[in-house]
C-alpha cells in the first residue's frame, strides 16, 4: 500500500462506519426473493436425490448432496444476515426467519448468534478466545503444554478432524446440547432446546412420510456437505499465514477486520452459492451490510480492495497453519513452528 493511498485510508471505526453506512441498509422485496429462491432450490434439489433414489438407485441421488448441501450453506447464510439484522429492517422478521432456518441448518439461533457476537467483537484478540472462533494457540502457548494436550490440539487441527468429523460432530452433538455456555445466557438454553424440539418434529415428519431410515440416509448426507463447506469458509477467512493476532490494548477492531480477514475471490457462482461471504473483511467492518451487496460495495470503495486476496488454490494450503507465531507475526504449520 502507497503512503498516499495510506493516507486516504479510515482509520478508525466511526470513519469506516460513516463510509459503509450507505450500504448497511436492506431492502425487503431483495431479501424476499433471496430467501424464497434459495428455498426453492434447497426444495427441488432434495426432491431430485428422491427421485432419483426411487427410480435410479440411492447412489444417484447422493450424488446430488453437493448441490444440495449447497443450497443449504446459502441458507445458512441467511440466517447468519438474520442474525446480525441485517437482512431485514424489522429485528422480530429475522428473529423469525433465523430460527426457522435454524431448524434446517441444526444451528439453534439465539446460541449460535450469541457466540458470533463475540466473534466479531473479539475476532484476532489473544486474550478473548473460545467463543465462536477455531481455537488457536500460540507456538508458546503449545510448546508449555504436556504430550497429552499437544497431541489433542494435533488431532484437532488435523484437516481431517477440522473439515470432516468436527463438523459433524459440531451440528449433530454440540449444537444439541445446552452446555459450556458463557453465564447467564438463559436465552441460549432456551433456544438449543426448543430448536431441538423443532428438529425432532421435522425429523419425525420426514421419517413419517419417507421411511426415518430412507430420510436419515439421504438428509444426513446434505448436511454434512453444508457442514464442511461452512467450517472450511469460516476457516480459511481467518486462518491464513498473514493474518492478525493481538493482545489487550495493542489490540485493534479496524486491524482484525482490515488484517485478521481475507477477501475469498471465488469463481462467480461460488461466490452466488455462500452469499459473497468471502468478502469477509467488508463483513467484519460493517455487519449490518446484506450479503447482497457486499460486492457492490467492493467494487465502489477502493480502501476495500487492499485487504488479503486468497484464490481457492491458494486457500488450500491454509489447511497446513496451526500455530500462531508471536515473534514472526504469523501462522505456522506444526513443522514450520517446531523446526
Amino acid at each position: 500500500m502507497s503512503d498516499e493511498f495510506a493516507d486516504r485510508m479510515p482509520a478508525g471505526v466511526e470513519e469506516w462506519n460513516h463510509l459503509l453506512r450507505p450500504y448497511a441498509k436492506p431492502a425487503t422485496a431483495a431479501s424476499l426473493l433471496q430467501l424464497a429462491v434459495t428455498l426453492a432450490l434447497l426444495v427441488a434439489g432434495f426432491a431430485a436425490m428422491l427421485a432419483l433414489d426411487s427410480f435410479v438407485g440411492y447412489w444417484a441421488g447422493l450424488l446430488l448432496a453437493i448441490p444440495t448441501g449447497l443450497f443449504l450453506v446459502r441458507a445458512f447464510i441467511i440466517q447468519h444476515d438474520c442474525g446480525h439484522r441485517s437482512f431485514f429492517r424489522q429485528r422480530w422478521a429475522c428473529d423469525l426467519v433465523g430460527r426457522c432456518l435454524g431448524v434446517l441448518t441444526l444451528t439453534p439461533y439465539h446460541w449460535w448468534k450469541s457466540d458470533h457476537d463475540w466473534h466479531h467483537a473479539s475476532s484476532g484478540d489473544l486474550a478473548r478466545r473460545g467463543f465462536g472462533d477455531i481455537d488457536t494457540l500460540t507456538v508458546a502457548e503449545y510448546k508449555a503444554l504436556p504430550w497429552l494436550r499437544r497431541f489433542g490440539y494435533r488431532l484437532y487441527r488435523h484437516p481431517l478432524v477440522l473439515f470432516g468429523i468436527g463438523p459433524l460432530y459440531h451440528f449433530l452433538v454440540r449444537h444439541r446440547l445446552p452446555f459450556g455456555l458463557r453465564k447467564g445466557n438463559g436465552k441460549a438454553v432456551r433456544s438449543i432446546l426448543t430448536t431441538n424440539l423443532a428438529i425432532g418434529g421435522l425429523l419425525f415428519c420426514g421419517g413419517w412420510f419417507l421411511g426415518f431410515g430412507r430420510f436419515s440416509a439421504l438428509w444426513l448426507p446434505v448436511m454434512a456437505v453444508a457442514a464442511t463447506v461452512g467450517v472450511w469458509m469460516f476457516f480459511v477467512q481467518h486462518q491464513f499465514e498473514t493474518t492478525y493476532w493481538a493482545e489487550g490494548k495493542r489490540w485493534s477492531f479496524v486491524t482484525a477486520a482490515l488484517k485478521g480477514c481475507s477477501y475469498y475471490r471465488l469463481p462467480r457462482a461460488l461466490e452466488w452459492i455462500t452469499g459473497s461471504i468471502g468478502y469477509h473483511h467488508i463483513h467484519h467492518l460493517a455487519a449490518r451490510i446484506p450479503n447482497y451487496r457486499l460486492r457492490r460495495c467492493f467494487a465502489e470503495i477502493p480502501q476495500l480492495r487492499e485487504a488479503t486476496v486468497i484464490t481457492f488454490r491458494q486457500s488450500l494450503s491454509c489447511a497446513r497453519l496451526a500455530l500462531w507465531s508471536e515473534d514472526q507475526q504469523r501462522l505456522l504449520s506444526f513443522r514450520e513452528a517446531l523446526a
